[in-house]
């Protein structure tokens, strides 16, 4: 960086209100806001109420951190997503910062981020945030479907260890099991596999198992310490569900 691109209010990290006051073009009023309300930015509405944009700025960059928008640390050190970190402690990059305001804040550049000679490098469109936002929400979409796909066969899973578990109390407690009762476990194990593997109406995998193996591998994995599930016994009835199965259609 020359002599002449030199910018006074950039840093390398920032904390909210460091960031916050130069977002509102308030260095000259720095030392008195940060000594202020530094360890207090919900009382920067009463300290400061000339300033609407100081409370608001601290507020905006606060809830992109909280809801993982804004890669964060502290003393300028960057820490995992989710990791607490005290308020009077938290900071975040100057790289990020400014990454964070081009996606979601596209229509303001402030000089300490982007410098005045920097009017056009890294402007994105609003066309294209735009299109941004419409990508990240369909990915949260997707994500949200995976977690409940998750869920789902998690119950599946503990559906077919309870179905197991059913299974052995039962010959304990009225010895072997008739042809016709086996008959009916064994088709109503392959019914819950061919479901656990089928697809949605409109194509979709109705879980994220691909195939039977894989939901040998999730069982074996879950209940490895518990008798009777193992991967040649799981194979053996699942086989032997699926014979039942096509037999009765």
């Amino acid at each position: 960086m020359s002599t002449n691109n030199f910018n006074p209010q950039t840093k390398i990290f920032y904390r909210p209100i460091d960031a916050a006051l130069r977002w509102c073009n308030l260095i000259r009023f720095e030392t008195q806001i940060v000594q202020a309300a530094c360890t207090c930015p919900e009382r920067l509405k009463a300290l400061f109420p000339q300033w609407p944009c100081l409370y608001a700025n601290t507020e905006k960059i606060h809830d992109a951190v909280r809801n993982g928008e804004l890669p964060y640390g502290s003393f300028g050190i960057s820490v995992p997503l989710g990791t607490p970190v005290e308020p009077s402690l938290l900071t975040v990059r100057h790289s990020d910062l400014r990454h964070w305001m081009q996606i979601h804040y596209p229509d303001q550049r402030p000089g300490f981020l982007f410098g005045s000679g920097d009017d056009t490098q890294g402007k994105i469109s609003v066309g294209v945030y735009i299109s941004l936002q419409a990508e990240r929400d369909a990915l949260l979409r997707e994500r949200n479907n995976l977690q409940q796909q998750l869920r789902d066969v998690e119950a599946d899973l503990q559906a077919l260890g309870l179905e197991q578990e059913s299974l052995k109390a039962l010959v304990k407690t009225q010895g072997q099991l008739s042809t016709r009762s086996e008959h009916t476990y064994l088709q109503i194990l392959g019914a819950l596999v061919n479901t656990v593997l089928d697809f949605s109406p409109a194509g979709k995998p109705l879980s994220v198992f691909k195939n039977q193996a894989a939901i040998v591998d999730a069982i074996t994995a879950r209940h490895k310490d518990i008798s009777g599930l193992s991967k040649r016994t799981l194979d053996e009835k699942f086989a032997a569900a699926n014979r039942a199965l096509k037999k009765s259609v």
